[in-house]
């Protein structure tokens, strides 16, 4: 079979024997491990010139990786890619800029991706892209005479076409788009949002099998919604070295804990979930003195202004619930901006009697799955989840919640706490059935062989 190349932004590092991390690293690695293939992108490193690294081996992978200078950097990926493509895909309009000079790096590092790879792309290899750094990436390729099959699959969400067209060069990038033969998305939501585009905007046909005809070339759009290792996430919650430590947190945190792990960014909701345990505490005192709700939120993008605003943001927020409700010999609110390895991460998932995943909007949001799978299915907790994460589209037999609601979230809050083992058990037993069939393993399956059928 032809080899398999994976390009995506960065380029995980990775050592032969080591576990993987979750989502794209994950499913990515699954595929090269298994098959052998080549894995480029960005070495995260910013130098005086934008230039290619030697490549590497760990075991059947071959990475290759390109540094970044200090101008792309500023243009392609705290410019456009997060400062304009990231807040628009997520409907955050208000937060986001443009500059057509962002823009032109963006397709710069695009072409200087292009380039790099083209060098080492055999005439059979099936190239598979991943996500919104990289929407111009095919066009850059075609120009330079690459014919190969290239697929692209966007981890975040695609927005409803009027929210997209607020990005000055729209129509660049949609054209840019369908130099792929097969563009990806998590849900049938954000990719009936990219197909409407070309309908209303491009004069697009639509033909069978998901496909439309624009441009003058066939371009194929499909649902792949990204999964987790179900009994590989159960099986890290259980072990007893790992289970320890998060045993201890929990012995000395309240009889209930309400969980949530996010990346510190504005999409998460993270101040108006702040919001909405603060008003649970109003509205519900029995419970006062009986459940902490703990945020885990490394930080992220943290020399972008934005971010800063809200690390400050939120540790007052939470400086200001525990001054307010906090007792001597309870903490309600516990915030923590660092991260954690998924060997704590996973157990402690298991210990909560309640996660709270409520972005504003998400394209998938694996926290949600792992929380799930990691549960006890004698005594699983609950998961209240926004009903904007592309997980609602799977995961429905969870407390699903407006994220705008603080009052809803807080009565949510209320309602999973007090739920009954036997409803938690049949809602439990739903998630994992539908996350057994939406795995890792078939997200990754789906999209290579409907990218290599053509």
């Amino acid at each position: 079979m032809s080899r398999l190349v994976v390009v995506s932004n960065r380029v995980a590092p990775i050592q032969e024997g080591e576990a993987t991390a979750g989502g794209l690293a994950a499913g990515v690695l699954d595929a090269l491990r298994q098959k052998g293939g080549l894995w480029f992108g960005w070495s995260g490193e910013v130098t005086d010139a934008s230039v290619p690294q030697p490549e590497r081996k760990v075991g059947p992978i071959t990475l290759f990786t390109v540094d970044l200078s200090r101008r792309d950097y500023d243009d392609f990926y705290r410019g456009f890619a997060n400062g304009t493509l990231w807040p628009v895909l997520h409907y955050q309009i208000g937060l986001g800029r443009f500059e057509w000079t962002e823009f032109e790096g963006y397709r710069r590092v695009n072409d200087l991706f292009a380039r790099a790879l083209a060098t080492m792309v055999e005439p059979d290899d099936v190239i598979w892209a991943h996500d919104y750094h990289l929407l111009c990436f095919a066009d850059s390729l075609r120009e330079l005479g690459i014919h190969n099959r290239v697929g692209l699959f966007i981890h975040t969400p695609f927005p409803a076409p009027g929210v997209f067209m607020t990005i000055p060069s729209h129509s660049e990038l949609i054209r840019s788009m369908c130099g792929y033969d097969l563009i990806g998305f998590q849900t049938e939501v954000d990719r009936t949002a990219f197909v409407d585009y070309l309908l209303r905007q491009a004069g697009a046909d639509v033909l069978d099998r998901g496909a439309v005809h624009v441009f003058g070339r066939t371009v194929r759009t499909g649902v792949y919604p990204i999964g987790v290792h179900v009994d590989e996430v159960r099986a890290q919650a259980e072990t007893p070295i790992n289970r320890r430590q998060a045993t201890r947190m929990r012995a000395f945190l309240m009889e209930r804990l309400i969980l949530s792990v996010d990346r510190l960014d504005y999409s998460k909701g993270l101040r108006q979930r702040f919001n909405a345990f603060e008003r649970f505490l109003a509205e519900y005192p029995a419970q006062h003195g009986l459940v902490t709700f703990m945020q885990i939120a490394p930080p992220s993008r943290s020399d972008i202004e934005t971010y800063q605003r809200i690390r400050l943001e939120l540790e007052g927020e939470a400086g200001r619930i525990n001054g307010r409700f906090a007792e001597v010999d309870w903490v309600p609110l516990r915030y923590l901006n660092r991260s954690f390895a998924r060997n704590v991460l996973m157990p402690l998932y298991a210990e909560a009697q309640t996660c709270l995943v409520t972005p504003l909007r998400d394209g998938m949001n694996l926290v949600a799955k792992e929380y799930v799978a990691a549960q006890d299915p004698d005594e699983p907790g609950v998961l209240i989840l926004s009903e904007f994460a592309g997980a609602a589209r799977e995961l429905d037999a969870a407390l699903l919640v407006n994220p705008y609601d603080e009052a809803g979230m807080a009565r949510a809050m209320d309602r999973a706490l007090s739920m009954p083992v036997e409803e938690r058990r049949e809602r439990h037993q739903a998630m994992i059935q539908v996350m057994r069939a939406n795995s890792l393993e078939r997200w990754r399956d789906r999209f290579e062989a409907d990218l290599r059928a053509g």
